[in-house]
Order: C-alpha cells, then sequence, then structure tokens
C-alpha cells in the first residue's frame, strides 16, 4: 500500500504582519510580488496622467474665460494632450481591472496549494485541532483575498503616489489650499483607525463563526446515516441553528459597520474638498489669486482626498481575506527544518527497526513512554497495552510522520528522520485503524499500488473470498467514500488485502483483525506468520488472546500520565487550535 504524503518540510520563521500589508504576502507568492510592482507602474502613469491633464484644463478653461476665445483651433495643442491624457488614464484603468483580476486568482491558487502542502506535512496530533479551520481557510476563507488584491492594495499604492503628487502640484499652485488640505487630511485616516479600532476582531469572529459551522454541518452529515438509525437525526437541530444565527449576527454586524464608515469617510472628504472651494471662490471674487492656479487647485482638490476615501470603502471589503490570509501564514509558518535525508533501505533488503526509549508528549503525559524494543525481520512483533498508552502513535513515529520528543527510531542503525520519506514509505505496508478506502470499484482499491499478481490467494488468506461473493458485482462492485457500501468487517477485510498485496517488506498493522470474528483472525494471522517467515518485518498492534498467541516477541506499551505543558504545536495560536 502506497503512501501519499508532500514532501518533507521546509523551514520557515514565522513573521508578524506590520502595518497594512502582511509582508508574508510577498514572501508566500510570486505572483503577488509581480503585481505589486505592475500597480505601482500603473499608478505612478496614472498619477502622470491626472497631473498633465488638470494641468491642460486649467489653462484652457482660463485662457477662454479670460480672452473669450473659444474657438477649438486656437487650443489644439492642449485639447490634443488633455484626450491623450485621458485616453492614458482609460488604459491604465483597464489594464489595472484585467491583470488584477488575474494576479488574484493566481495568488489565492499559490496560497491554497502552499497550505495544502504544509497541512499534508503536519504530524496528526497538530492537524487534527485544525483540520475544521484549514478546510474553512481553503474552501471559502482565502479567496476573500480577492477584494483585498484587486480594490485595497491598488488604493494604498495610490496614498502612497497620487495624494503627495497632487498636493505638491496644489502647493505649487496655490499655497493657501495646500495649507488647508495639509490641516484637513488628517482628519479621514484618524476616523478610519478609529473605526478599525470598533472594528477589531470582527473578521475574525466571522471567519470563527464560519468554521464552526461549517465543522458541525459536515460532522451531522458524515454521521446523519448513523442518527437516523437511533432515530436521532432531529437532535442537532437546535445546534445547527444557533451556529447559523452566530454566523448571521457577526456577518451583518461588519456589514453594518462597513456601509456606516463608508458614509462617514465620504462625509468628511466632501467637508473637506468643500473648505478648499470655498476659499478658492472667495479669493477670485475679490481678487486674492489668479484664475488658473484657482482651477488647477480645484480640480486637483478631491484626488488628494480620492485615495485615502477608496482605502476606508475598500477596508472592510478585504478585512475577511486577510483574516483567512492570516491564518493560511500560520499554517505556512509551521513548516519546520529537518536534517537533510538519506536513501531508504532497497525494498528486498531485510529490515530491523529498533525503538530506543521513545517517548510522545501529549496532551496529558507522554504516551509511549520510553519505548525500547527490537523488531527484527522474520518475526511478528505485537506492541500492546492499555488504551491511550501510544500503540499507534509509535507506529507513526516509525512511518516518520510523527517526531519522538525523547528517544528515537533507527531503521537498519540510521535514524527514520534522515530517510527521505516518500522512498521510506515505498518500503512500507499501513494499515491504520480507520483504513482510507477511495470511491470506485473495489479492484481499483486493491491495486492503488499497482496490479497485483496472485491477488485470489491474499484474498483467500484475508478472507475477502467470500466478501467477494456476496457482492453483486465482485471486483468491479463500486463504493463510496469511506467503504460506503461495505460493513466495517469487510472494509477491514478490503484494507488488509491490500497491504498484504502490495508486496512491501516491512508491514506496520494497528489492530489489523478488528471487527472481524475469530474464524477469519485466525486465517489472517497464519497469512501474516507466512509473511515473516518470508523475511518480512511485520509489526502488528493488538492485544486479543490470540494475536499475543501469534507473535514472536510480545511488547508491552505504557504510558506517563501527568499534567504537562501544552507542546508548541498547540501553544503557538491559543485556544484556536482546541476549537
Amino acid at each position: 500500500m502506497s503512501i501519499e504524503v508532500g514532501d518533507a518540510p521546509r523551514s520557515s520563521r514565522a513573521e508578524r504582519p506590520r502595518g497594512p500589508v502582511d509582508p508574508r504576502l510577498w514572501k508566500y507568492s510570486a505572483s503577488a510580488r509581480g503585481y505589486l510592482v505592475l500597480t505601482v507602474v500603473l499608478a505612478v502613469i496614472d498619477v502622470a496622467m491626472v497631473v498633465v491633464a488638470a494641468l491642460t484644463i486649467g489653462r484652457v478653461l482660463a485662457g477662454i474665460i479670460t480672452t473669450r476665445t473659444v474657438a477649438p483651433a486656437e487650443w489644439a495643442t492642449e485639447l490634443t494632450i488633455l484626450a491623450g491624457a485621458v485616453a492614458i488614464r482609460a488604459v491604465v484603468a483597464w489594464s489595472q481591472t484585467r491583470f488584477a483580476d488575474r494576479a488574484a486568482d493566481r495568488v489565492v491558487a499559490e496560497l491554497r496549494a502552499e497550505v495544502l502542502d504544509v497541512a499534508t506535512e503536519l504530524p496528526g496530533r497538530e492537524l487534527d485541532p485544525r483540520r475544521d479551520e484549514i478546510a474553512t481557510v481553503l474552501t471559502r476563507g482565502i479567496a476573500g483575498l480577492r477584494p483585498y488584491l484587486t480594490g485595497y492594495l491598488p488604493a494604498l499604492v495610490l496614498v502612497a503616489t497620487l495624494t503627495p503628487a497632487t498636493w505638491i502640484v496644489i502647493a505649487w499652485q496655490d499655497l493657501t489650499s495646500a495649507l488647508i488640505i495639509l490641516v484637513t487630511l488628517p482628519i479621514i485616516p484618524t476616523f478610519m483607525i478609529l473605526i478599525g479600532l470598533l472594528t477589531k476582531g470582527k473578521a475574525r469572529r466571522t471567519l470563527a463563526a464560519m468554521t464552526a459551522l461549517s465543522s458541525q454541518l459536515l460532522d451531522l452529515l458524515a454521521g446523519l446515516p448513523t442518527l437516523r438509525a437511533l432515530g436521532r437525526e432531529k437532535g442537532p437541530e437546535t445546534r445547527v441553528r444557533e451556529l447559523g444565527e452566530e454566523h448571521r449576527r457577526t456577518t451583518m454586524s461588519a456589514l453594518r459597520v462597513a456601509f456606516l464608515s463608508s458614509m462617514v469617510l465620504e462625509l468628511f472628504a466632501t467637508l473637506c474638498v468643500a473648505l478648499v472651494a470655498v476659499s478658492i471662490g472667495l479669493r477670485l471674487v475679490y481678487g486674492g489669486m489668479p484664475l488658473e492656479p484657482g482651477i488647477v487647485a480645484l480640480i486637483l482638490a478631491p484626488e488628494v482626498y480620492l485615495p485615502l476615501r477608496k482605502v476606508g470603502a475598500q477596508f472592510h471589503a478585504a478585512e475577511d481575506g486577510m483574516a483567512a490570509a492570516s491564518r493560511a501564514f500560520e499554517v505556512i509558518d509551521r513548516r519546520e527544518s529537518r536534517p537533510a535525508r538519506g536513501d531508504a533501505p532497497a525494498p528486498t533488503e531485510r529490515i530491523r527497526i529498533e525503538l530506543d526509549r521513545l517517548s510522545v508528549a501529549g496532551r496529558s503525559g507522554e504516551a509511549p513512554h520510553e519505548l525500547s524494543a527490537a523488531v527484527e525481520p522474520g518475526q511478528i512483533t505485537v506492541l500492546t497495552g492499555a488504551n491511550g498508552s501510544g500503540k499507534s502513535t509509535a507506529l507513526l513515529t516509525i512511518l516518520g510522520v510523527a517526531d519522538p520528543d525523547h528517544g528515537s527510531v533507527r531503521v537498519n542503525g540510521r535514524p527514520v528522520q534522515q530517510i527521505e520519506p516518500q522512498r521510506w514509505w515505498s518500503n512500507i505496508g499501513w494499515l491504520p485503524q480507520r483504513p482510507v478506502l477511495t470511491p470506485g470499484t473495489v479492484r481499483e482499491n486493491i491495486e492503488l499500488s499497482g496490479p497485483v499478481e496472485d491477488i485470489d490467494a491474499y484474498c483467500a488468506a484475508t478472507g475477502f473470498d467470500e466478501v467477494l461473493a456476496e457482492l453483486p458485482d465482485g471486483w468491479d462492485t463500486v463504493i463510496g467514500v469511506d467503504g460506503t457500501g461495505l460493513s466495517l468487517g469487510q472494509r477491514q477485510r478490503l484494507a488488509l488485502t491490500r497491504v498484504l498485496a502490495s508486496g512491501r517488506p516491512v508491514l506496520l498493522l494497528d489492530e489489523p483483525t478488528a471487527h472481524l470474528d475469530e474464524t477469519t483472525e485466525a486465517t489472517i494471522l497464519r497469512a501474516l506468520r507466512t509473511l515473516a517467515d518470508e523475511g518480512r518485518t511485520v509489526v502488528v498492534v493488538g492485544h486479543r488472546p490470540s494475536v499475543l498467541a501469534a507473535a514472536d516477541r510480545v511488547v508491552p506499551v505504557e504510558s506517563r500520565e501527568e499534567l504537562l505543558p501544552e507542546p508548541p504545536a498547540f501553544r503557538q495560536n491559543g485556544g484556536a487550535l482546541h476549537g
């Protein structure tokens, strides 16, 4: 049975977001970096055209009013420049819209792929508490980055380019108007900060409510057949209704604040522009300034405030996406540095596994605690112990998907962490407590690792031949997700047949005879004895007397229960991981 898991984790140092732009966005997405450069270039061109158009309009209008010359031929040069500036601004706006949507799709796709890669690399004890959160971020949350990239980011760039450039031109034309703008301009960011403090945490609460609702609905759908069988299908409806109401309240609260804040920012921007217009009008009436500078300042005054108004309008639309992106970055930042990996033993090599004082920390102690054993090829080694003692965790450390906190696991004398994962997994037939069955035919599930020779012999060894005889279409019988259509015992036999038929030199079997009757269990144990006699390394987790009697060596597994500090994997994000 092959194990499809991502490459080894790469190191990454967590960075805290700084300012309105999270630097991790540029770190993890090449498309985001390219889009930022394009946005800055287009913004510079747009700013230049705004200034050129304002100066040209001021010259033409002032000339027409003062000289009363309205013949287009007299202003042909100025009108040509104005038309060119307007055309270039239209092309820039079209380019920004066109490339923004495409870049946003690429950035979202890159981050989704990155999060998915890291999630598949996380050890099970780190992934399980975050499974629902990661699923929500991948399916819905991170898509909220599109408004951030298409609206909020271009507005931020305009704040850094258009606002100072137009203010400088106004100061050159009319210093009084520039001073009024300098005094009134801070009002808008001040109110933006106050609104930001008011809405702090709303986006995260909305995402948390959506995560809880999605998790509850998925669990409900997965367990609906069982609930119906027990007559309890209407029991969870109250909880689902409460979660839906909580999601509605948090979403509507965020939308309400977004609409009100946009109205407030528009109102203040309008009042600030009105102050400049009144000042210019009074001075023109009393002859306190020339007409052309007044027209230019009046045209450019709204452009000074426009980027800030856009930032305020786009802030709430982008906040949901940035909240989800922050969660995504937290997952990506979890990549840990690992030592260089070497080659795995050749598939024909006899493999000896050593567990040396192996301990793995859990939430309530160590499980297993100082487990030592030598697993020899050609023997059946059974790990036994109480529930929660760490038997399954010990198998995960042999696989290399869980790292020991103390002690080591060595394969033919080499630490398992130094073996390239994919090549090591190609030597292992792995049967977890809940075998993974894919939607498709029974034959497709058996041949996940490739065509199988003597498949009938393996079916007879596990008793799966009896199951085939009961299936309506035999090998072509279609099963659903997690083996839907088969009983628990039939699923167990199918998965066990797949593992035994894989031909791998190492077999790791977690409760292989669970859900099986005594006759089938005896048949499977005889098959394992035959494989062990061929030189395979067989490790079985079990506690039944018949399984223990079939073992060449029985290794007791113990845990140490005590109140330990939470491991770093659970401590970094606080209660969110326990959600």
